[in-house]
């Protein structure tokens, strides 16, 4: 089986004295979408824009990898990720709905650097979910509090959107809790988003998957018997 070298693989292949430096359409884990995919590699050259400010590239040269699945440019520098940012916050689900994904990206890559930032990116992802599952009020507190009257959710999905909503508020609204710097508090906040999307999607549409793989027969039998409750 051929093997697929990652990001630190590729570059202890580098020979920065041999013609072109670098392994051509290597696949490895993209630093921006999380796609295993096909990456093409190539030297930055010239100048390049560091921060706000522009440097010249020094040796050992600065090399890109174009990812073949979402065509952005990861930048490495001695070897090592230098942009985008490494990301350590929990990837989205794959449930998690698509116009939700920015806004949980986004979050993503800021919450070490500004964990209130993210916290809001996240508050506003549970704002946008609401009316996802079924609630029809517009302010987010109120929303929830429907979800639970309507039995769409109840326990620990309950307290799961509360607390990104109490604690996304915080951050805009400062109170009783600071998250300047708190962006431990922030990580968990990607996993109960996560917990919202397997409790309230996935497990609800596996389920569903299931039961209608039953025969049809089966199937209008449990209808049937359901029109007979009073």
């Amino acid at each position: 089986m051929k093997h697929h070298m990652n990001a630190a693989e590729a570059f202890a292949t580098l020979n920065v004295g041999e013609g072109i430096p670098y392994p051509s359409d290597t696949s490895h884990i993209c630093a921006h979408c999380g796609t295993y995919a096909l990456h093409t590699w190539g030297i930055v050259q010239g100048v390049v824009m560091w921060g706000q400010k522009f440097r010249p590239v020094s040796e050992p040269m600065m090399h890109l990898a174009a990812c073949s699945a979402c065509s952005q440019e990861t930048v490495f520098a001695n070897g090592k990720l230098a942009l985008p940012a490494d990301i350590t916050a929990p990837a989205p689900s794959s449930d998690l709905p698509q116009d939700l994904m920015a806004d949980f990206e986004e979050a993503r890559k800021i919450h070490m650097q500004s964990p209130r930032g993210a916290a809001a990116l996240l508050r506003l992802v549970v704002q946008k979910l609401c009316p996802i599952l079924g609630s029809e009020k517009k302010d987010i507190n109120g929303a929830i509090g429907e979800l639970v009257e309507k039995g769409v959710i109840t326990g620990a999905l309950q307290q799961a959107l509360d607390s990104v909503r109490v604690i996304g508020n915080e951050a805009v609204h400062p109170g009783e809790l600071d998250l300047k710097d708190d962006s431990i508090t922030v990580h968990s906040l990607f996993m109960l988003i996560n917990f919202i999307v397997q409790k309230a999607i996935t497990e609800p549409k596996e389920i569903d998957a299931i039961y209608q793989s039953l025969p049809a027969g089966k199937l209008a039998g449990i209808a049937a018997r359901d029109k007979q409750k009073p």
